[in-house]
């Protein structure tokens, strides 16, 4: 992954810097403002209309190309001449990447034809057709947890975590089925993975938590080695690693790459999108009746959430025109996905959550170009899925406090809910 939100705000001599209300620049505003309990913040829309290029200033004093508009990240992203390595000289890097060290790095922050070489070993995995044999168990996993979630324990406030109980197990055992990972070891990759993504740990700390993830996943591989499964860890290892096409280091990057990306950012869009029609019961009533919609408003959730704050980032390895704008060879750029997926001159009314948006298809939540997100398929159908079910299954359920007490991630470079207390 690369990030986006350790940065400060662009400073030109045109206008004086647009200060935020709170939470980090250039963060979309929480739930709650977008449910029109406070104003939205308009940093993004400003920036498109009067600099959509713009210069940002990052935490090691050196400074990158912001993106905004929805044209231009498409461009940015749809051109190899943009580079995702973070070798690369100007690539904009934080304490949240993995940094130049070429062992840390995984296919994500390589370019072609080493990024097109190890992308295609995993690809079949992720394809639609092999995604949409696994429905029947994600849809299994999923009832079973409701029926978990029915009978658990309230809290004080007569409420069950959502988070704890559905959010976070769906994604999280799915991964681990596909890549062969105990669930039982669940809690260790959670916690080191949470750390990885948090905006204010220390940069000590946070290497010491990709240290630890690594050695478990280190041992995890090399258990494998010995007795691979029928999973996707061992199938590298039995057609890739075998054959010396890879390493133990690069199936040991190909987990951590996988399952981070395959349980945090789909765990969070279900938080975000049970909230959404928890508060907006005529889009879940329209739903409820007719599900065939639900594959239209699982992309207007994703357009809407935009819940990968950080990036992507990349070098410009040529001098690039985007928009008339010059980028020059070195120079950094820095991706903004949430403005680019409320960019009224593509979305109308973008703000608002429409689940029935035409064009809702074309956001870029899961980037554009050749990085675009691998395991899309399967963040769908897991949100499909989950979406139908609660929408069947728990017609009443509401949130257990008031909006304004759900702790939102805003400490964090995936966007959602640290918790979410639910009734019904």
């Amino acid at each position: 992954m690369s990030e986006m939100n350790e940065m400060t705000l662009p400073t030109t001599p045109a206008r004086p810097p647009v200060q935020p209300s709170g939470g980090c620049p250039f963060d979309l505003p929480p739930v709650s403002a977008l449910f029109n309990r406070e104003g939205p913040h308009t940093e993004f829309a400003t920036l498109r209309t009067e600099e959509p290029i713009s210069k940002i200033t990052l935490p090691d004093g050196s400074w990158a190309w912001l993106v905004t508009r929805h044209s231009d990240v498409r461009a940015v992203l749809g051109d190899t001449r943009f580079s995702s390595d973070t070798t690369v000289h100007g690539y904009p890097l934080s304490g949240m990447t993995a940094g130049p060290n070429p062992q840390n790095r995984s296919f994500v922050h390589m370019d072609p034809p080493e990024h097109t070489r190890l992308r295609r070993m995993v690809t079949r995995e992720f394809m639609v057709k092999r995604i949409e044999a696994l429905r029947p168990e994600i849809q299994r996993i999923t009832e079973e947890l409701c029926d978990r979630m029915e009978h658990a324990e309230r809290d004080a406030h007569g409420g069950v975590d959502f988070v704890e109980a559905l959010a976070l197990p769906v994604p999280s055992l799915v991964i681990s089925l596909l890549l062969g990972v105990p669930y039982d070891d669940h809690d260790i990759f959670q916690q080191l993975t949470g750390k990885l993504l948090s905006r204010t740990v220390p940069n000590d700390e946070r290497e010491a938590a990709r240290r630890e993830l690594f050695a478990y996943l280190d041992r995890l591989v090399t258990s494998k080695e010995a007795d691979p499964g029928d999973d996707i860890l061992g199938r590298l290892i039995i057609e890739q690693q075998r054959t010396g096409e890879i390493t133990h280091d690069e199936v040991l990057v190909f987990a951590a790459a996988l399952l981070i990306a395959g349980h945090e950012t789909t765990a969070n869009m279900i938080g975000l999108s049970a909230l959404s029609l928890m508060h907006d019961q005529e889009s879940a009533d329209r739903l409820r009746e007719d599900p065939s919609l639900i594959r239209g408003a699982v992309e207007e959730l994703l357009r809407f959430h935009s819940i990968v704050r950080n990036g992507p980032r990349r070098a410009a390895t040529a001098d690039i025109e985007i928009d008339g704008h010059l980028i020059r060879a070195g120079e950094g750029v820095v991706v903004a996905v949430p403005s680019a997926n409320h960019d009224e001159s593509v979305f109308a009314d973008a703000d608002r959550l429409d689940v029935c948006r035409p064009n809702a298809q074309h956001h870029v939540a899961f980037g554009y170009g050749i990085h675009q997100c691998l395991g899309q398929a399967l963040a769908r159908v897991e949100l499909q899925v989950v979406i139908d079910t609660l929408l069947r299954r728990f017609p009443t359920m509401r949130p257990a406090v008031p909006i304004e007490e759900i702790p939102f991630r805003t400490d964090m470079t995936i966007y959602g809910c640290h918790a979410l207390p639910v009734t019904w």
